[in-house]
């Protein structure tokens, strides 16, 4: 049993115990605290995992596949699609800090209980959308090599002639969507690791100010 609990337990107890009692006010506040402390790291985690994959990509920048990916002059595809993701993201941290910013400025439980529920479903959707951003990725970067690559064109032709070009295209995929799928799932355990606590944490303070309006 956490602060909160032992406090709050005081706090409906009759006046002999040996913990101080606080006024709704004073749990309220503590409360606000906790959930002001969480959204905030929210925020930053979401930057720092963003500082992270930054400085994978460069680090990646100069392997043989980058290399032979910047043969195929798709940068009128993907650039625009990078672009768009920076947006979105960009539009997420904007929408972490001002999550962070109300709730440290909230003054009222209804509005708290408001504003936690709104940063759940932020986190959800940042969440939903870097695995969407990842799938469309590889299935875009798969397409190029299908329509750029020489030697998957070649191989595509002796399939084709051998009448296996359905095989040939099956395979390809099956292979592509299990790599992403082990992708994605070291993906949401890292998020479930990172954001599940923090939201597990959030959603507790969400239930204790429910027990106090009651």
């Amino acid at each position: 049993m956490d602060e909160l609990e032992l406090l709050k337990k005081d706090w409906k107890k009759d006046e002999d115990t040996k913990y101080p009692k606080l006024s709704y006010k004073e749990l309220y506040n503590m409360i606000l605290r906790k959930s002001s402390s969480i959204v905030k790291w929210i925020f930053i985690i979401s930057l720092l995992e963003f500082i992270f994959w930054l400085i994978i990509s460069f680090a990646f920048k100069d392997t043989d596949f980058n290399q032979r990916f910047e043969t195929y002059h798709a940068d009128k595809i993907m650039i625009p699609f990078m672009v768009l993701g920076y947006f979105i993201l960009a539009y997420f941290f904007y929408r972490f800090y001002m999550n962070y910013k109300t709730i440290s400025a909230t003054d009222n439980a209804k509005i708290l209980m408001e504003n936690i529920l709104k940063t759940r479903r932020t986190v959800k959707q940042y969440v939903g959308f870097n695995l969407i951003y990842l799938a469309v990725s590889a299935f875009m970067v798969l397409g190029i090599q299908f329509n750029r690559d020489k030697e998957v064109i070649s191989l595509m032709d002796k399939a084709s002639a051998n009448g296996e070009i359905f095989k040939f295209y099956a395979t390809t995929i099956i292979v592509t969507v299990v790599i992403l799928a082990l992708s994605i799932g070291v993906i949401l355990g890292f998020y479930y690791l990172i954001y599940g606590i923090l939201l597990k944490r959030l959603n507790k303070n969400y239930r204790e100010l429910r027990r106090m309006e009651v």
